[in-house]
């Protein structure tokens, strides 16, 4: 049985990489590319149809900066980039890949399109009938995005302000101003699903997640600091860092993901401030209740644990967050 999701396509600008079987692509290897070269790093997506799912890796000057997947086409759900990226085989014997460069503003209504509730329309609004729509956004002054799905999958997106449609992201060529456009796509076919046709406000910027890398480093870090506690004589360091992270977790939901008695926590779905300040708390409040025997302050500690990463930590805000100034 086919994925419900393996018609969608969407709007883009230059082809990088063709719908290609993903059997003869390195997923890796082609993110790899997409960075290396200064002059050459695009904004754009990659979607990997895999046989269940279907991915989506959004991608700022070459680096990879969120992602998203679906089942089947219209409910998506946010992934951390580590968790997306390993969902990808290496040796792939099914599925398929794309990448495309795309307007960065589309890529900020691709995602919030997926992530947000649409606005809800009214009941006895018919939203196949492009006057009726037009109408209810000119007399509702509405901003933000008319998304439409063709028949064929296509995914169009568009962009209103001040009730007036002024611009455009369309999966399929054409030449004919938007809102001609967009008045063929929710005249013609025979969609029947509301859902097809929805209605969003203004997304924000695309959001940018923290990088696996930094995730994995303030991973190394606690564990660092209880192991040094351990090692100082207080057995019970462990479990006041589990107690201190369940207790800040309403606060800090990042922190769900940072258990230390789990083999292979999954990635939190954060950005890198948010990220830093959890991680300041929790390092905070541990560094409170459990205090090194031997009279190290808790300044000192964190400088010695963290020197080696201490530039990556300090451009993340991570020492900002701290209750100490650290002493190096």
């Amino acid at each position: 049985m086919p994925l419900p999701a393996a018609t969608l396509h969407f709007p883009h600008d230059r082809v990088l990489l063709s719908r290609t079987r993903l059997a003869y692509v390195h997923l890796r290897n082609l993110l790899t590319d997409a960075k290396r070269d200064r002059a050459a790093r695009v904004f754009g997506f990659v979607a990997v149809w895999l046989p269940e799912e279907l991915l989506l890796l959004y991608l700022q000057e070459g680096e990879v900066v969120n992602a998203t997947a679906t089942l089947d086409g219209v409910q998506f759900r946010a992934l951390s980039i580590a968790e997306a990226i390993a969902m990808v085989p290496s040796a792939a014997e099914f599925g398929e890949i794309c990448f495309y460069e795309a307007d960065d503003e589309q890529l900020a209504t691709m995602y919030w399109s997926q992530v947000l509730a649409p606005v809800a329309w009214p009941g006895e609004l018919n939203v196949h009938d492009p006057s009726a729509v037009f109408a209810f956004l000119h007399a509702t002054m509405h901003d933000g995005v008319l998304e439409v799905h063709a028949e064929d999958g296509g995914v169009n997106y568009g962009i209103v302000r001040n009730g007036v449609i002024t611009r455009g992201f369309f999966a399929d060529a054409g030449s004919a101003a938007p809102d001609i456009r967009l008045t063929a796509l929710l005249a013609g076919g025979r969609i029947a699903e509301r859902k097809k046709t929805r209605l969003y406000p203004v997304p924000p910027p695309l959001p940018v997640q923290a990088p696996p890398s930094m995730i994995q480093a303030y991973r190394d870090l606690m564990a660092a600091i209880v192991k040094r506690l351990v090692e100082g004589g207080m057995d019970g360091a462990p479990s006041v860092a589990e107690h201190a992270r369940m207790m800040l977790v309403d606060r800090h939901p990042c922190l769900d993901r940072f258990s230390l008695t789990h083999p292979h926590p999954r990635d939190p779905v954060t950005d890198t401030p948010a990220l830093s300040a959890a991680i300041g708390a929790w390092i905070g409040e541990l560094l409170w209740t459990v205090v090194p025997q031997d009279g190290t302050k808790p300044e000192q500690l964190i400088g010695e644990l963290a020197r080696e990463r201490r530039h990556m930590f300090q451009s993340a805000g991570l020492f900002d967050a701290l209750p100490w100034k650290v002493e190096w």
